[in-house]
């Protein structure tokens, strides 16, 4: 099977890089081997390289910066997937695009299925939801995976974030009213990998962690096992605080737990996501 991925050196694509089966062929490309927003230049190296499979692990997710740079979060994460779309049907590949909880407003008391209306608060929820419906107009056949909070080894992220400030700080203040599913994006990346043998059909799944958590609490787990593995020498006094104490330039859902029943049909389960954590901090300290 041969694969082209798009945000090779993301978190995600790191991770299915680390898990892609020796006896396919992979075609990793980044923005500097393939410029998804520019649609002639997407069809002519899909027409050349004729992958059976497209993931887009390519995204803007930079969520407050997005608030002032609209066009380019809408480039990235509406025309690009938009591109890919057009060609993977064209030269019929399966194309495989990541989403995010945040095309949810936040206002559920119960996990949001793929049924529920979206509503984003912000311009990156609304570019993320606007690609969705990109990829699906134009390819029907795309499976569109939604997921939330995600972390791993790579990249930038809250996990790498909280073990850089616990050695800075000897106070932080974590928000404690937004809850969602934390992700470890190695699991992800397995997932996408199963279904790349399945006959699975096209339109959106959710994929996320198995237990839902604030940023408090999970930065108090990030610090519990970063101690435990000698990562930190003492953890610093955290306090919880109300998202209204810390103003951002987007606004962010309170409430973005989401349910994968749907997946569940094809014998997947939850990211196990204290399980990830463990093995991204174990592997963030090796890599120091």
């Amino acid at each position: 099977m041969k694969v082209l991925l798009t945000g090779a050196n993301g978190q995600l694509g790191n991770c299915l890089v680390d898990v892609f089966p020796s006896n396919w062929e992979l075609i990793k490309t980044d923005t500097k081997q393939l410029d998804i927003t520019d649609e002639h230049a997407v069809n002519y190296f899909i027409a050349e390289c004729k992958p059976d499979v497209i993931i887009n692990a390519a995204a803007y997710t930079a969520v407050d910066k997005a608030e002032d740079f609209p066009q380019d979060a809408y480039n990235v994460n509406v025309t690009g997937p938009k591109n890919l779309a057009i060609s993977s049907r064209k030269y019929n590949a399966k194309f495989f695009h990541v989403s995010t909880d945040y095309v949810f407003d936040g206002t559920n008391n119960i996990p949001y299925t793929e049924e529920d209306t979206t509503n984003p608060i912000n311009i990156y929820g609304q570019t993320k939801r606007d690609g969705e419906i990109a990829v699906l107009d134009n390819d029907p056949s795309a499976v569109v995976i939604r997921t939330s909070w995600v972390f791993s080894p790579y990249g930038n992220n809250f996990v790498k974030t909280m073990l850089r400030l616990a050695t800075e700080k000897q106070q932080l203040s974590i928000i404690d009213d937004q809850i969602g599913n934390p992700t470890y994006a190695g699991d992800l990346a397995q997932v996408i990998l199963y279904l790349l043998d399945q006959k699975i059909d096209g339109g959106i799944y959710h994929y996320c962690g198995d237990s839902s958590t604030s940023w408090f609490m999970f930065a108090k787990r990030i610090f519990e096992i970063a101690l435990t593995q000698k990562v930190i020498t003492k953890v610093p006094e955290i306090i919880p605080v109300k998202t209204q104490a810390f103003p951002t330039k987007a606004k962010r859902p309170k409430y973005s737990v989401m349910s994968i029943e749907k997946l569940g049909k094809y014998g997947l389960s939850a990211s196990d996501w204290n399980k990830g954590l463990l093995h991204s901090i174990t592997k963030i300290n090796s890599d120091n």
